[in-house]
């Protein structure tokens, strides 16, 4: 075989190798990059609790002590009650015995009488006062100021958890920002979350 003809088969083998190879390069090119499905996104969020005071006015009923009756009795020394007590206490002490003991009695019964009708007299004043005093106002009306904490409660992004589906399967990864269209750009079997678009723009 001529040293031409090796040379020739040879620049033959290496030229339609070079052209296998830049046409699966055209091919790669024209299919341009493999894209994943964005399936699910769920933002994760956390409660916060932020405590506050909350006052406001009040009306209350309280009750009223009641001052002590400081009325006088128009009888102070209950001489009345004493008088008619010794009259009733002589009477009745004058209808026993006779004699010397019928004195006796009827000064027993005078001083007896006398004593009694007082204690009856003080308890007759002391009744009136209470009556007179139970006709006064026994509550008032106050206004307070009252404060109480209230709890006010909100949500917080705390990131997102994206699921996404390529021939290998579905996949979940946690992002901070939510990703913006359908479809993630693979960067060798990885998604790169800065190339995304929906798959209208896909054409």
């Amino acid at each position: 075989m001529s040293k031409s003809i090796v040379v020739g088969s040879t620049l033959a083998v290496l030229g339609l190798g070079g052209l296998a190879f830049g046409a699966w390069q055209m091919q790669d090119q024209a299919q341009g990059p493999a894209y994943a499905d964005i399936v699910n996104v769920q933002e994760i969020t956390r409660t916060v609790e932020t405590p506050r005071e909350v006052c406001e006015d009040v009306q209350k009923q309280v009750p009223v002590k009641q001052p002590p009756q400081q009325a006088q009795s128009s009888d102070p020394n209950k001489l009345l009650g004493s008088a008619a007590g010794a009259v009733v206490g002589g009477l009745l002490g004058n209808q026993v015995g006779g004699g010397t003991g019928k004195k006796l009695a009827t000064a027993a019964g005078a001083i007896g009488g006398g004593l009694a009708g007082r204690e009856v007299q003080e308890r007759v004043e002391n009744r009136q006062r209470a009556q007179a005093g139970a006709g006064q106002p026994q509550t008032r009306t106050v206004t307070r100021e009252e404060c109480r904490t209230v709890v006010d409660t909100h949500q917080e992004s705390e990131g997102y958890k994206v699921s996404w589906r390529d021939d290998s399967g579905t996949h979940t990864t946690r992002l901070e920002e939510r990703p913006e269209g359908d479809q993630v750009e693979l960067e060798e079997g990885s998604p790169n979350w800065q190339k995304t678009r929906t798959a209208r723009q896909e054409a």
